[in-house]
């Protein structure tokens, strides 16, 4: 089978991505036929109001969900089709996720947590965790834990954890949701030098300057996707 030029430069590519929850009698649309391809080393944000499905849309690209119908290719791999357990390797190698609430463990230290996603890979880590705790500026922080940091300092934590394992595609979460103005702006410009560095980043934001940072914005509103292509 022939590789489209598509699937080449794309990270991303869902197309007519559908998820139907039942509630009792009633069905949920959460998303409905959703398509949108995200090239690599683009910086993407996806906004849109409460409800309107964002959360499930990065669900499904971080291979947490599996759609009702549709496709999604994932760093040119197609996901349909794929048992839990190759979603899971497929999510280890390629997606690093940031979160709103950060997820840190409070029990292990800022190294502990950043090196954990690479002992479940069984992959080894130490000299790229103090690369990457260099990079967010907490090297000197490394032996502290979590309830000593700030809210910044545990999200810069929580995104040196996101790349522990070299993924090719960064979803974030509300990454500033949690986070003052300023503190919010460094995060921001966290994510602005990681994409120039050439790492794919897709956002879901209610951030205004997290918005106007990316090089494109796609719009969800009841399941549907306003700016497709």
């Amino acid at each position: 089978m022939t590789t489209s030029p598509q699937e080449n430069t794309s990270v991303i590519a869902a197309q007519a991505l559908t998820k139907i929850y039942q509630r009792g009698r009633e069905e949920v649309r959460a998303l409905d036929a959703v398509s949108f391809t995200v090239a690599r080393g683009e910086f993407t944000a996806i906004t849109g109001p409460s409800g309107a499905g964002k959360s499930t849309l990065l669900n499904l690209l971080g291979c947490m969900d599996a759609p009702t119908s549709g496709t999604l290719r994932l760093d040119d791999r197609e996901v349909h089709g794929l048992d839990e357990r190759a979603r899971t390797e497929l999510r280890r190698s390629t997606v690093g996720f940031v979160f709103q609430h950060f997820g840190l463990l409070p029990t292990l230290t800022v190294e502990e947590n950043v090196v954990l996603p690479a002992l479940f890979a069984r992959r080894s880590s130490a000299r790229r965790a103090e690369m990457l705790l260099e990079k967010v500026g907490l090297l000197h922080r490394r032996t502290h834990r979590p309830h000593e940091l700030s809210g910044g300092e545990m999200q810069r934590v929580a995104i040196a954890r996101a790349l522990i394992n070299e993924p090719r595609l960064l979803l974030a979460d509300e990454p500033t949701g949690n986070l003052d103005s300023a503190t919010g702006y460094s995060i921001i410009t966290l994510f602005q030098q990681l994409n120039a560095e050439g790492l794919t980043v897709l956002v879901v934001t209610h951030n205004a300057v997290m918005t106007a940072a990316a090089r494109r914005q796609l719009a969800l509103r009841d399941g549907r996707l306003a700016d497709g292509k």
